[in-house]
């Protein structure tokens, strides 16, 4: 039964939060509201109310709110629920991380911890924001996964393993620098990782992620982000780009930002030490695996020219 009073001023996440399912079904009637369950979604959320939402959907109030209701209606009579997979009912036994007040990078003491885990075993992640950095590296090593959003700044992410892949170790966490900012403010936390989110990830993207990449590593050293750019050509590689890319990179590094400042700032680099690394193990005959491997292990966080 609807215990929730529903006027102007009703919060639309009080509304979610009673019936998560909701936050989908909205966009069945009206495709104004399909941006809710986007990254931007999670920002606008706790900020909006009915009132807004009429302005947004050039709905009027009665309408609106008639709609929200049937939709609750139709929630309860079909006793809809979160699907829930099976080993969930274990999470009792998973050892639990609450990392809303760590000071610095925890995510390579996380994956190490992760990676000793046995089939069978799970994890809990207690955040401030809905920690999708992790999501790519824990999948990589095997894990499902279920996140359930507490309150506005708490979210619980419940890690299970289903199968061991040690080749999920090779894939770099996600900036790092985004724990910097729910130091200053939850929101600009919230704000920052769902604006990492839609950039990186959102389907729309046209470009492949590799070349995204790359895109990303000759704007750094444009703006003279050279850890950023390290960290760029390091994911680029374990994902899978040829080096012989990388030699069409520099040598437009070098044409275009001068063969003075490439010489002086570039080729002494920690960036140009990483591609110097590859070519010479390629030269070597070192497999491709190793060679991903040794730049986690070199110009990774612990490497200080690298860590943020």
């Amino acid at each position: 039964m609807n215990t929730i009073q529903i006027n102007t001023q009703t919060k639309l996440s009080d509304l979610i939060k009673a019936y998560p399912q909701l936050r989908n079904r909205l966009s069945e009637v009206n495709p104004k509201f399909k941006m809710l369950s986007t990254p931007m979604g999670n920002i606008m959320i706790p900020k909006t109310t009915v009132q807004d939402m009429i302005e947004r959907s050039s709905m009027s109030e009665e309408d609106l709110i008639n709609v929200i209701t049937n939709l609750i209606s139709e929630i309860e009579n079909t006793k809809e629920i979160i699907n829930e997979p099976e080993w969930f009912s274990k999470i009792s036994s998973f050892k639990k991380m609450d990392v809303r007040n760590a000071q610095g990078n925890f995510f390579p003491s996380l994956r190490e911890q992760a990676a000793k885990m046995q089939t069978g075993e799970g994890l809990e992640i207690i955040q401030k924001f809905e920690p999708l950095p992790l999501y790519e590296v824990m999948d990589g090593l095997g894990f499902e996964r279920l996140t359930k959003q507490i309150s506005e700044n708490e979210w619980h992410v419940y890690f299970y393993r289903t199968t061991i892949d040690e080749k999920g170790m090779e894939i770099p966490f996600r900036p790092a620098a985004l724990l910097n900012f729910p130091m200053i403010d939850e929101e600009l936390g919230n704000v920052a990782v769902n604006f990492w989110d839609l950039t990186w990830n959102d389907k729309k993207r046209y470009l492949p992620y590799e070349t995204r990449l790359l895109l990303s590593l000759t704007n750094a050293v444009g703006a003279g982000r050279m850890r950023q750019a390290t960290r760029e050509l390091v994911k680029a590689y374990i994902h899978g780009i040829d080096s012989q890319a990388l030699d069409d990179v520099f040598e437009l590094l070098a044409w275009n930002q001068g063969i003075g400042y490439f010489a002086s700032e570039i080729g002494s680099s920690t960036l140009f030490k990483a591609y110097k690394h590859i070519k010479n193990r390629e030269k070597a005959g070192t497999e491709r695996e190793k060679i991903c491997s040794e730049l986690m292990e070199k110009f990774g966080e612990s490497n200080p020219d690298v860590k943020v």
